[in-house]
């Protein structure tokens, strides 16, 4: 399994190389081989909210209103993979090894091991930490 760390998935939203060749590489898997993570889902609505809340005209409101409807629905198009007890489990364990990570980042690496997926991802300086996580940069 793949599991779109934030960066990726952000990627798919915009038009650079970088989803050229994210994308050129995706679509020789299976959909079914291809998710994210409630964590990321979290991180991404929390970054709409902050984007309608700032938006002050009527163009930038709706704007940022159909943007996020764009999101909702590409994103329902992916595989979500929950923070469950086994994750839960991992990223404890995780906690007490004193990784020097982002909670959220170690929530998503959690979800990665416990789901033995590979994540796909930019950060190779925080998720290069987590023991045992294994994880690619399509975007080049």
């Amino acid at each position: 399994m793949l599991i779109l760390d934030t960066d990726h998935l952000s990627i798919l939203d915009r038009d650079t190389i970088e989803v050229f060749n994210l994308g050129r590489r995706l679509a020789s898997v299976p959909l079914t081989e291809v998710a994210a993570t409630i964590v990321t889902y979290e991180e991404q609505m929390r970054g709409w909210f902050t984007v309608i809340a700032q938006a002050r005209t009527t163009p930038q409101q709706t704007e940022a209103h159909r943007k996020l409807r764009r999101f909702i629905n590409q994103f329902g198009r992916i595989n979500l993979i929950d923070y469950d007890a086994e994750a839960a489990s991992e990223f404890e364990r995780l906690r007490q090894t004193k990784i020097r990570v982002g909670t959220k980042e170690l929530r998503i690496a959690a979800i990665c091991l416990a789901n033995d997926a590979t994540l796909l991802t930019r950060n190779s300086q925080d998720f290069g930490r987590v023991p045992g996580l294994k994880f690619e940069d399509w975007s080049v």
